[in-house]
């Protein structure tokens, strides 16, 4: 299934985006600040593509005018999720290459994983999170209607071998039906 926004199409990733993967994965600046270490070889973002990101509700984020992968996004349910959340209830999380910060992209796929999330999946909650100090992906969740909710205490995450402190928002889909209308 493809989702599509103004600018872009969000669809099923490929085995033959792991190249495109690796060149933006590899960047230091991406995945370390998303929770992930930074890709070592374009096998790595093969088997990333098939084990990680080849799950329903997970998307590439694509420009319409060449359906190259840019980054990343997605709303995995329940038990799937980092958060401990029921299965009516959904996180988002996403990422984007450095060349395309800056652009409003991430927010403007935000806003239709989140229709997809309430209108087609009917969940009734969206949870996203963000480590401390990126204000970029802070920022983002806000341009969508997400409200802080609480902030979890430094802790270890295995992937990337470190102790981080996560802030985690929130959106309701009643606080989504309110803010879609202003």
């Amino acid at each position: 299934m493809n989702l599509k926004t103004e600018r872009m199409v969000l669809r099923p990733w490929r085995e033959t985006d792991a190249e495109i993967l690796y060149e933006y994965a590899k960047d230091e600046r991406v995945g370390p600040v998303a929770g992930w270490p930074v890709h070592q070889s374009v096998e790595e973002s093969r088997e990333v593509i098939r084990t990680v990101f080849a799950q329903e509700g997970v998307f590439a984020v694509t420009l319409k005018e060449d359906n190259k992968a840019i980054g990343c996004i997605g709303v995995i349910r329940g038990t799937k999720s980092n958060f401990p959340i029921g299965e009516n209830e959904g996180e988002i999380s996403y990422w984007i290459g450095v060349p395309f910060w800056g652009q409003g992209l991430i927010p403007e796929a935000m806003r239709e994983v989140i229709r997809y999330a309430f209108e087609d999946l009917k969940l009734v909650n969206l949870w996203c999170g963000y480590f401390d100090g990126n204000e970029k992906s802070k920022r983002a969740q806000e341009k969508c209607g997400f409200r802080h909710h609480h902030t979890c205490p430094k802790k270890y995450y295995p992937l990337t071998g470190d102790c981080r402190i996560e802030h985690v928002s929130l959106l309701t889909y009643n606080d989504w039906l309110r803010w879609r209308k202003d």
